[in-house]
């Protein structure tokens, strides 16, 4: 993957290709990823494609230096002056696929600019479902401090969630979750930044779902049978309109950016 960084404002985003191919795919890492994660597409990929693979802010090696808000427009213009850069047509039609948190911004770009959407295919995608505790640390102000200082002080968070653990409200895979991201300081640092900085990816699904009928656009999901974090039946909303959506469901867990599922992943923009 050819690795380049592009100028935005008074950030450096950071930026992979891969491929020659006429059409584009453009590539949103999950949570505390990279462009590398999709790295193993690269031989599977039809060569038809050329994969864009974007660090977003507080990821990877880009620098982000507009403060805590990253506006979905402003991802756009990004997007249309690497295209630019790249060979492409600066408002050219591209693909979308997004792993988890990319999931939710693939859903945002998808009702941003519905026109420019060839195909879609989403990988355990978050923003499915309106998560509460989510909605309370980026939608509200108070929530919000509450957030940051939950961050910098989470013993109550860690005593509230063992209990929840313990009374059956919690499973296991969300407890280890929990603790894989918030154990270290820094790592709960960065949890508020990102999920603060995203905040304004908000996909209104009711108006995706009517955009992909209308526009016919292929979308594809790709879950883990044993997925905790994203459950696949999040999609059933979206299986009823089955001209245009299909669902695969694999033998596995939230970790679907491996070799192993390049063939699923990648037949997916062929079916």
């Amino acid at each position: 993957m050819q690795k380049q960084s592009e100028a935005y404002k008074n950030s450096e985003i950071w930026f992979g290709v891969e491929g020659t191919g006429p059409s584009l795919i453009v590539c949103l890492h999950g949570f505390g990823e990279n462009m590398d994660s999709f790295a193993f597409l690269n031989n599977t990929i039809d060569k038809h494609y050329t994969l864009l693979c974007i660090d977003l802010p507080f990821h990877g090696d880009t620098k982000w230096q507009e403060g805590l808000l990253f506006a979905p427009d402003e991802l756009l213009q990004i997007i249309n002056g690497i295209l630019e850069r790249s060979g492409f047509s600066s408002n050219c039609k591209f693909s979308l696929l997004g792993y988890s948190l990319g999931g939710r911004i693939a859903l945002h770009l998808l009702r941003m600019i519905p026109e420019r959407i060839e195909r879609v295919v989403l990988i355990a995608p978050d923003g499915l479902r309106v998560n509460f505790w989510y909605w309370l640390g980026t939608q509200t102000y108070i929530g919000n401090k509450l957030f940051h200082i939950t961050m910098q002080h989470p013993d109550w968070f860690f005593a509230m969630t063992n209990f929840a653990y313990k009374t059956g409200f919690l499973n296991k895979s969300i407890i280890k979750f929990l603790h894989y991201y918030l154990d270290d300081k820094e790592a709960r640092l960065m949890l508020y930044k990102r999920w603060t900085t995203l905040r304004k990816f908000k996909p209104d699904l009711p108006l995706v779902r009517k955009i992909i009928k209308e526009r016919k656009i292929p979308v594809r999901f790709i879950f883990g049978n044993y997925d905790r974090i994203i459950l696949y039946k999040r999609s059933d909303a979206f299986k009823k309109d089955k001209e245009n959506v299909k669902v695969l469901v694999l033998n596995t867990g939230h970790q679907l950016l491996k070799e192993k599922y390049a063939v699923d992943i990648a037949m997916q923009f062929s079916q």
